[in-house]
């Protein structure tokens, strides 16, 4: 089912998105029916559908699988295998994942057709911005995107991140140029592959089109972030580049150093000073307005662990929107934000029910891990009973599922590994929050502290500091078993707001911290603390700045995408830590037990 949107045409647009939400039960169905048909004689089906592409015969015999089981199939198609083992249509190239979730890069399957989809997916999201923002087809969008080099396979297929894949497809480079689609950043800058270079080059273009910026954003708020601080550390070189009318000469990268050189045009003397006296004020707070004036709203992915960001974004934004328009991984492109000015904390996304066909197997809330604290604690389990998988209609209003795609590229009922609330309905289909990923965990004893109990510890924490001038920019964690009781490390990265100094942390403000986050930690871990004792004190270790950019350095070279990286909330490679305790300017202990009392069933 592949489907076509013209970004330009609002009303039809929007009937589009109604027809498939109300229609959304028969469209599922209707995909299903697609792919079993196209696939059904594929290696990987027949083995389980025996030729036939029954949808009950489908439900019944094909198990649902994780990355491991149908790696064996990946890595023969990488090393030479027809697509025909698990795709009628020809596999293209192979989609590798952000590679900080589960430590080494996965590589899916993707075809030509899907490309088309995506594209789709992206003109959607037009006219629904454009409900809620009026006059986007009056400037531009500073966007900060980034690729990163691809990797050939023996086969001769190329493995790449998905955003790569999209930003070097003729789908993006050819696309049709309409007044909703202008970007600051010409293609040359986005598809370097020097990082540096690129965001050089892009901010440079960025400052020069200031008065023509309505949006500006990244796709994960990290990046974003990572670009404010380039800017921090680089303004003065970037108005000497506008001062002059010559891009530094350090930029060697022949095709941005052409593009960009033309956008310059000539030395603007007065364009450089404005930027300048911005730039000189001791505190960023609200850099964005000051810098880009005309900005409506900063477009960032804030969901999931990309949550942490908020408080900072908005120090430098200024009260601007924060929008997550979209819900996608590298198995496919999933949901869309219907509300976009919602506040971060209250974002679901509607699933669009032509992009793939979704199942989702239930999962539970530990309900004594909320008795005081009220933290969701989300237990999964690796034993997978296919009948419990209910269809994308059938879920429950309130109830927690993790995610299963079937796709149009060869991935057969696959658990994605993201675990989603219900939030509500938009006419037939149902509404979504992200909660976290699939056993992303700490755990010293019989504890278990998934991504979202600890992002609402550390915003607890948090508020102890921000009164007194530190922001807390970035976070993670590791589970120090090298002494008995083992206890909880945190690494925070702090930036003062200009009338702190990071050097005089005082130990009892940072004591108050780490009991913060205990207390704001579940049952089990403060049973663990105060009555078991096989949890020692939590321990926050401060980092010097630029830390964290350090560790994407680290996680890039093993791996990850620039564009796709977010920083790991839980740290196991020894050599991240290694990296991470080189840079500790200072240690602190909490003093304090948290409370526990033994949860009472009486009354519930």
């Amino acid at each position: 089912m592949l489907l076509t949107c013209d970004p330009t045409d609002y009303e039809a647009g929007m009937k589009l998105l109604e027809s498939l939400t109300i229609r959304a039960d028969r469209v599922q169905e209707q995909v299903l029916d697609e792919i079993l048909t196209q696939n059904a004689n594929t290696e990987y089906l027949r083995g389980f559908l025996n030729g036939q592409s029954d949808k009950r015969l489908f439900k019944k015999n094909v198990p649902i699988v994780d990355y491991e089981d149908i790696k064996p199939y990946i890595e023969r198609i990488a090393n030479g295998a027809p697509s025909e083992i698990i795709s009628a249509q020809p596999i293209t190239e192979l989609l590798t994942s952000s590679g900080t979730s589960e430590g080494q890069p996965k590589m899916v399957p993707s075809t030509a057709e899907e490309l088309d989809r995506k594209t789709f997916f992206y003109d959607l999201l037009v006219p629904v911005m454009n409900k809620y923002v009026d006059g986007l087809d009056q400037g531009k969008g500073m966007y900060l995107l980034f690729v990163k080099p691809e990797i050939r396979t023996p086969s001769g297929l190329m493995a790449r991140p998905v955003l790569t894949s999209y930003y070097k497809s003729s789908n993006f480079r050819n696309r049709c140029l309409n007044r909703f689609n202008v970007y600051t950043s010409p293609d040359e800058t986005i598809l370097c592959l020097d990082s540096k270079q690129s965001m050089h080059c892009q901010l440079l273009c960025g400052l020069v089109q200031r008065h023509e910026v309505l949006r500006v954003g990244a796709v994960f708020a990290s990046a974003f972030l990572r670009a404010i601080r380039f800017l921090e550390d680089n303004w003065r070189e970037l108005c000497s580049n506008i001062r002059t009318g010559h891009v530094s000469d350090w930029i060697d990268d022949p095709r941005c150093r052409k593009i960009v050189t033309l956008i310059l045009n000539k030395p603007n003397a007065d364009l450089a000073d404005a930027i300048e006296l911005v730039c000189r004020d001791k505190s960023w707070e609200g850099i964005i307005k000051k810098l880009w004036p005309k900005t409506k709203y900063v477009e960032v992915i804030v969901t999931g662990s990309m949550a942490q960001y908020v408080p900072t974004l908005q120090f430098y934004s200024g009260g601007l929107p924060l929008i997550s328009t979209m819900y996608a991984s590298s198995e496919c492109y999933l949901g869309i934000n219907l509300k976009p000015l919602s506040k971060p904390s209250e974002v679901s996304y509607t699933l669009l029910p032509n992009m793939a066909y979704f199942e989702f197997l239930p999962v539970t809330r530990d309900v004594p891990c909320n008795c005081v604290s009220d933290v969701n604690c989300i237990k999964t389990d690796d034993k997978v009973v296919e009948s419990e998988a209910v269809g994308l209609v059938d879920v429950k209003l309130g109830h927690y599922y993790e995610l299963v795609v079937t796709t149009f590229t060869g991935l057969y009922r696959y658990r994605v590994g993201d675990i989603l609330m219900v939030t509500g309905f938009y006419n037939n289909a149902p509404q979504f929050r992200f909660v976290q990923r699939r056993n992303v965990v700490l755990s010293i004893d019989t504890d278990k502290t998934n991504e979202e109990d600890l992002l609402k510890a550390v915003s607890k924490a948090r508020l102890v500091i921000e009164p007194l001038g530190f922001l807390l920019m970035e976070y993670t964690s590791y589970a120090d078993t090298s002494s008995v009781p083992g206890h909880y490390v945190l690494f925070w990265e702090l930036k003062t707001t200009g009338k702190a100094d990071l050097l005089k942390l005082d130990p009892g403000i940072m004591e108050q911290c780490c009991s913060a986050v205990e207390s704001s930690l579940d049952s089990v871990y403060r049973r663990c603390r105060r009555r078991d004792n096989s949890i020692g004190p939590l321990e926050i270790r401060v980092v010097e700045y630029g830390t964290f950019d350090a560790l994407m350095d680290f996680c890039v070279s093993k791996g990850s995408s620039v564009n796709q990286y977010k920083t790991p909330r839980c740290i196991k490679s020894e050599e991240a830590v290694r990296i991470l305790d080189s840079r500790v300017i200072g240690r602190f202990f909490s003093r304090e037990v948290p409370f526990w009392e033994p949860f009472n069933m009486q009354g519930k």
